[in-house]
Formats: structure tokens, sequence, C-alpha cells
């Protein structure tokens, strides 16, 4: 059986504005050997899948300096310690990267981004009845453009490499299995 890995030290190597460094020194429980490991602290994030009366998501392009290209995204963004919850931090990245608001948010579950070196989740939600009430509140380092796109072409676009990013695919197969009454 595997077993947690004893933590000898932990060093803060730097502070970020989105996250923070660390180097971990643990010991192996099976070999007793000492290793370091590098892991990103890191605020949990939210995504939301916001679904208009007539079945279409409120998605958003934006360029991801990462993969320095364009992405086709959901809403979604860190929770902030303004945030009493993760849903109210849903409600807030949908307004202020869409000026969308929704009738309901429903909390369809969580992931870990990457365990093997991040310490948060990512918490996904569907936004029921989104309409568009203001102008989006970009910050400074956001460039991005909103597009309706029915749900029906969602498996399609995700099929065809349209779709990329991990925490979105993960996030429909959060719906999938919400409309499937498998969760």
């Amino acid at each position: 059986m595997v077993k947690d890995w004893e933590k000898l030290n932990s060093e803060i190597l730097g502070d970020y504005r989105i996250f923070r460094s660390r180097k971990d020194t643990r010991r192996s429980p099976r070999t007793g050997h000492i290793h370091q490991f590098y892991v990103l602290e890191a605020a949990d994030w939210v995504n939301v899948i916001p679904l208009t009366p007539d079945d279409k998501v409120v998605m958003v392009h934006q360029f991801r300096h990462g993969r320095e290209t364009v992405c086709l995204e959901i809403p979604g963004g860190i929770v902030d310690d303004t945030d009493d919850t993760p849903g109210e931090a849903a409600r807030r990245e949908l307004l202020e990267e869409t000026g969308y608001i929704a009738d309901h948010i429903i909390y369809l579950g969580s992931v870990d981004p990457n365990p093997a070196f991040l310490n948060n989740q990512l918490h996904t939600f569907l936004a029921l009845g989104a309409r568009q009430t203001q102008k989006p509140e970009f910050d400074g380092a956001e460039d991005i453009a909103i597009e309706e796109i029915p749900l029906s072409d969602i498996p399609t676009l995700i099929r065809n490499g349209r779709i990329t990013h991990a925490l979105v695919v993960a996030a429909f197969y959060h719906y999938e299995n919400f409309v499937s009454g498998n969760q």
C-alpha cells in the first residue's frame, strides 16, 4: 500500500501574483531515501458553464501565454479572498469576463488540476439562464472575445481539437454526468 511521504522541510522560493513556489524535502516511506519536490501553491480556481435559455454556451476566446495561442474556453478564474465561496467566485468571474449573470448557479464537481506539483482545486459550476446585462470588466492582463456556441456543438469542438484546455474538457465531463443523472 502506498503511504504518505514524511515532510522534513519546506521552503518558499518565490511569491508571485498568482502563485508561490515552494521546495519540499521528503522521505520515501518505501526506501527511506530523501528527495526534493517543487510545488506551486495557488488559490483554488473556478470555471463556469454559462447556458443561455436557448441552450447556447457562453464561451471565451483568450490568449494563453503558456501555449502562446488563443484558446476557446469557458469563463473562470481565481477564488479571491473577497469570495466567501467558490460559487460566489463563479458568479463574479462570469460577470467580469462576459458581462453575463445567471438565474441559477449549480455546483457540478471539482478536480485537482495537476496534483504532481499544484496544491489547489478547480470547482466547476453550471450557470442556468445566463444573459448579458453589462459589458465585461476585463483586468489589465485580459483580452477576451465572447461567443455563444450551441451546446450540441461542444462534443464536436472537443473531438476536433478546438477546445483543448483540459480543465474545460473536465468541466463538460461534469456537465454530462449532471444531465445524465450520474453525479
